[in-house]
């Protein structure tokens, strides 16, 4: 769900998710370069997507219109959250520190 003035917008598609049409094959897979969200009651959700043949194309992004990529054959691969990143800790001190605190108990 995306917050747009005082309504509510379900989105496919986020930067960054990774795509394939169903129908379009000769395509290749995609990858979501553009979010565009209108900031007015009613406006149009659009996303660009850059596919493997080197064309950019744009699609719907509002799973409540009729006309949403997602009723069009436009299929996530898997989506990538920059939010949910974790820290990773590095070099054999971290790996023996954890040893360490395993075997204390």
């Amino acid at each position: 769900m995306y917050l747009v003035g005082m309504h509510e917008v379900r989105l496919y598609l986020r930067l960054g998710d990774r795509v394939y049409h169903e129908a379009r094959g000769e395509w290749g897979g995609g990858a979501v370069v553009e979010e565009m969200t209108s900031t007015v009651w009613g406006g149009t959700c659009l996303v660009r997507i850059l596919f493997e043949d080197g064309v950019q194309r744009t699609f719907n992004n509002d799973l409540d219109h009729e006309m949403c990529c997602a009723f069009m054959g436009l299929k996530r691969e898997y989506s990538f959250d920059w939010d949910s990143m974790r820290k990773v800790r590095r070099g054999p001190s971290a790996l023996a520190a954890t040893r360490r605190k395993l075997s204390q108990h």
